[in-house]
């Protein structure tokens, strides 16, 4: 049986309990996605993702990014119907996540088509992708294809922020817990293999990367914008933490860990890499952590990015998902970076 250690505090049986059918509240949604790098650095799926909301039941949405070194991009943004979850599957149209082993492995897979383009078409805004909007007729579409599945390489990192874990916050707290989802949230790091299928070719691929589940209600309408970084390193250690702007009384949400010698260690991020510079790669996002462990400093370069500039489900912000080239005492593997700043604190670099 699955330690409760490993399940970060929540219950071993929650991560594969999805929501039965259609929940009474409109807001309430379960949402799955991974952040997914072939161990080399050849590819990145920065975030596939899926959202099952109450308001619209019937026709999940699910938002796919893909980057290739070299600057190709591929980006799916859509509604479908929604596949039945009664095998444990979470999944719409030509994208599902099932639960194998709850805390312990999953299964994604994908075979749809995906808009084709560049990342400097992204940057320059010639490149728009969202479900629910028009998307322009000239860009190209390519089919595209994944099996893969992962096999956690840590324990979950939580946020339990159900009903009777919010007494006591104060306005300011309760605010930043719902930008984070009134509910619970479960992510973890992990290794993966699949097979990846791409312009008539089909490819074996090793991967590192981190997974997301959740069962809450998220209100974005105070979202002020936010960086979120995560990685799992050769040697089993990880890291990851999330952070918002602060307020003008430097109040705000950060919170993080570091996963060493096999125990978690809650971090919080001292310094902290916010969306400043818009640029394909290379961008420093190297972050320092404050924990037991003392200080700890991973450096980090970005690299096979995605951008959403003005995107409409970050309150019109620019956002970018994106892989980063992380080192950490003489290692290097590569993980994530989401992050998202207001238009006028960005610049276009280069």
């Amino acid at each position: 049986m699955i330690s409760d250690d490993w399940c970060g505090g929540l219950e071993p049986e929650l991560d594969g309990a999805l929501l039965p059918g259609k929940p009474e509240d409109p807001e309430m949604r379960e949402s799955a996605s991974i952040w997914l790098f072939e161990e080399n650095g050849a590819f990145a799926f920065p975030r596939i993702g899926l959202e099952a909301q109450g308001a619209v039941w019937e026709n999940h949405r699910y938002d796919a990014n893909f980057a290739f070194a070299g600057g190709r991009i591929l980006r799916a943004s859509k509604r479908a119907p929604t596949l039945p979850s009664d095998k444990g599957v979470l999944g719409a149209g030509g994208l599902s996540f099932e639960c194998l082993e709850p805390f312990r492995k999953w299964r994604v897979r994908f075979d749809d088509e995906a808009y084709d383009g560049r990342i400097e078409q992204q940057i320059a805004n010639r490149f728009r992708v969202y479900a629910d909007t028009e998307i322009d007729p000239a860009l190209r579409r390519t089919p595209l294809k994944f099996d893969v599945e992962l096999t956690m390489a840590a324990p979950g990192w939580t946020q339990d922020l159900r009903p009777e874990k919010l007494a006591g916050m104060t306005e300011a707290e309760r605010i930043d817990a719902g930008l984070m989802g009134y509910g619970w949230r479960v992510e973890q790091t992990f290794r993966g293999e699949g097979e990846l299928t791409i312009d008539g070719s089909t490819r074996s691929f090793r991967a590192v990367g981190n997974r997301i589940h959740r069962q809450s209600v998220r209100p974005m309408g105070a979202f002020r914008g936010h960086c979120w970084q995560a990685a799992v390193f050769p040697d089993g250690r990880a890291f990851g933490f999330c952070a918002y702007p602060p307020r003008e009384d430097g109040s705000t949400y950060n919170d993080g860990y570091i996963y060493q010698d096999g125990r978690m260690h809650r971090a919080r991020a001292t310094k902290i890499p916010f969306l400043r510079n818009i640029m394909p790669e290379g961008d420093d996002v190297s972050v320092e952590l404050e924990s037991e462990l003392g200080t700890t400093r991973i450096e980090g370069v970005t690299t096979l990015a995605t951008f959403h500039m003005g995107n409409p489900g970050v309150n019109g912000m620019n956002n970018q998902q994106s892989g980063v080239k992380y080192t950490w005492d003489g290692q290097s593997t590569y993980g994530m970076i989401e992050r998202s700043s207001p238009a006028e604190l960005c610049r276009v670099a280069g």
